[in-house]
């Protein structure tokens, strides 16, 4: 990493260590800083042309432009409108590039503390300068009137201190987690006068920010168009050569992935990422398709393979015992469902960082074991045995019968203390064996129709609910469920760390609107999540990272359904990309549209 001593001192601070403190323009988290002196982004395109609409679609509706306060729903796309101090490198595990701050500085023998340097050029919509003042009132707000899951993820800061107009210092309440000096810089950063007359205003007129795009027309509860702003401050700066190409982007709601097929088979919009197995096999021969104007393209990814599962409540009494949840997850039978449903596309998701160097596999390593050893006497003896063996998710034969794995799943009923009555399967406390499935949109109900018929024929007596968006996301918020689809909602990057602690840290089962869905509360977990946000190296990400697998699988906190490591995507043939894709992403920010390909796709359309 270049790094250019600093040889000025600045009021305010008040170092530990005897380092000198040193600035640098890139910043990695166990993680190298591979372009710190590139002119572009590796999978950019610097002399994309620019022009033409990226349309994507979007499910369910919504009622604010502010994504970041407690009630609400967000439209999509606001990311858009802001820009973050500083941004990630799509190659990198977690490398940050100069975007807002031109420059950090920071002390490695004492990272309790680090000070990002605004560019003095950086412009809100209106032209007035982003100033440390943005930046402190932003966090106040975050910190103060945020999510839940936001408090706790920004929790070990403990000030942010005003320089002077272009330096603003972020002071830690520890130096143990070194992650948090690049987590600051991810977030985006909203005009002062803005927060202090509307942060929690239920309004679709946004807070000022200072990204690339603006808010277009809005068209409630049907589509959001983002306009590309000429005025935008950051073109030229490096991350951004070649990106944000698209004069328009827009987003088209829909209540159902079926009406949204439809959408896309007539241009309603024209890129869409294809999660329906049966779309990818089948799906595609439609009259466009066999014109040569839509492409289908499969891209590889090294990001984890987000975790789709049903979360069980453990908040719920029937979820307490090991064995209950053991059994729920025996009585699903993924290889009928991936034969019958998915064409056989799928695979069975057997990690929480499934398809990435993160998984654990196997039994535990001798490095893993040195950290698993003083612990596993506090876990229960289930989830001790299982941490230590080598994990498989249970299989079936893929007749649909499943019999061997309800048979288990059975006597784990009965060995946790329930028991059948008049056909009907009871609680040790003689309440009926009742469970409730929440889910929105109608895309996973084909899905867990099979898997309730399972649950009916083992006893429990089980409803399927389907709500609308707002609902689902405020019972959500709430904890207020039985099991819940989860989808995306655990979604990992590959420098997992203090944000764990939201996903699964007891601290975060009883605060409202966090993401400790399924409302684990296991002091082993947390140990481990600390560890790894003190991480010192990537081995050691990877090792702590590793041991928190196996623990969460261990814990049978949720029935893992199936993924794919890589993404398929179709769009309409106006689309282009480099060559070279970026490593973790699709990188659709730094596509660009043919304006010639574009005229032909429309005409087409219009016959």
């Amino acid at each position: 990493m270049l790094k250019t001593v600093l040889l000025v001192a600045v009021v305010g601070w008040a170092p530990i260590s005897n380092a000198v403190p040193i600035t640098t323009t890139a910043l990695g988290h166990n993680s190298p800083t591979n372009y710190i002196d590139a002119p572009f982004m590796p999978y950019a395109n610097p002399n994309a042309p620019t022009g033409g609409t990226l349309s994507l679609d979007t499910r369910g509706t919504f009622n604010a432009a502010n994504k970041w306060m407690t009630t609400g729903v967000a439209m999509a796309g606001t990311d858009y409108l802001y820009d973050t101090l500083m941004t990630g490198s799509l190659n990198e595990a977690f490398t940050m590039y100069p975007q807002l701050a031109s420059k950090v500085t920071y002390d490695p023998d004492d990272t309790s503390w680090i000070v990002y340097h605004i560019n003095s050029d950086a412009r809100f919509w209106d032209g007035s300068p982003v100033t440390s003042d943005d930046v402190k009132a932003t966090f106040d707000a975050l910190l103060n009137k945020g999510p839940m899951y936001i408090r706790s993820y920004l929790g070990d800061i403990k000030e942010v201190q005003v320089v002077d107009k272009q330096r603003v210092k972020f002071v830690f309440a520890s130096a143990d987690n070194k992650e948090i000096l690049l987590t600051v810089g991810q977030f985006p950063i909203f005009a002062k006068s803005s927060i202090d007359t509307g942060f929690e205003k239920i309004t679709l007129t946004p807070l000022m920010g200072s990204g690339p795009y603006k808010l277009g027309r809005v068209d409630a509860g049907r589509s959001v168009s983002y306009l590309r702003d000429p005025n935008y401050w950051g073109r030229d700066l490096m991350v951004n050569r070649g990106r944000y190409n698209f004069d328009m982007i827009k987003f088209v709601y829909y209540q159902s992935d079926e009406i949204a097929f439809e959408g896309f088979k007539s241009g309603q919009y024209r890129f869409r990422p294809e999660n329906k197995a049966s779309n990818w096999a089948t799906g595609y021969n439609f009259p466009a398709v066999k014109s040569g104007l839509i492409n289908k393209e499969t891209i590889s990814s090294q990001n984890p393979v987000a975790m789709q599962g049903l979360v069980m409540n453990m908040r719920r009494p029937i979820f307490q015992d090991i064995r209950v949840r053991q059994a729920l997850t025996a009585a699903y039978d993924f290889e009928w469902m991936n034969k019958t449903l998915f064409h056989g596309q799928y695979e069975r998701l057997q990690s929480f960082f499934h398809g990435s160097e993160l998984a654990a596999t196997g039994r535990p390593s001798g490095d893993e074991m040195a950290v698993l050893t003083p612990l596993l006497a506090k876990l229960e003896p289930v989830q001790r045995q299982a941490t230590l063996a080598a994990w498989q998710l249970p299989t079936t034969d893929g007749k649909g019968f499943n019999r061997q794995g309800l048979l288990k799943a059975r006597q784990l009923l009965l060995d946790a203390g329930f028991y059948y009555n008049d056909m009907k399967l009871y609680q040790p406390d003689g309440q009926l064996a009742q469970i409730e499935i929440l889910m929105t949109g109608e895309t996973m109900g084909r899905v867990l129709l099979p898997y309730i018929r399972n649950l009916k024929r083992l006893g429990f007596d089980t409803t399927l609910r389907q709500v609308d968006s707002p609902q689902y996301y405020e019972r959500m918020r709430n904890f207020d469920y039985d099991m819940v689809v989860v989808v995306d909602v655990f979604a990992q990057s590959l420098s997992p760390g203090a944000e764990q602690a939201g996903f699964w840290g007891s601290s975060a089962a009883d605060q409202a609107g966090n993401r400790n869905t399924a409302g684990i509360k296991n002091e082993v977990i947390d140990t481990v999540i600390e560890k790894l946000g003190n991480a010192h190296n990537r081995d050691e990400i990877v090792l702590y990272t590793q041991v928190l697998d196996r623990l969460l699988r261990a814990g049978y906190y949720l029935v893992p359904l199936y993924g794919k490591s890589g993404t398929n995507v179709a769009y309409w043939n106006q689309y282009r990309h480099t060559e070279k894709l970026p490593t973790n992403a699709v990188g659709i920010d730094y596509w660009w549209t043919d304006k010639a390909a574009e005229a032909r796709v429309n005409a087409y359309l219009k016959q």
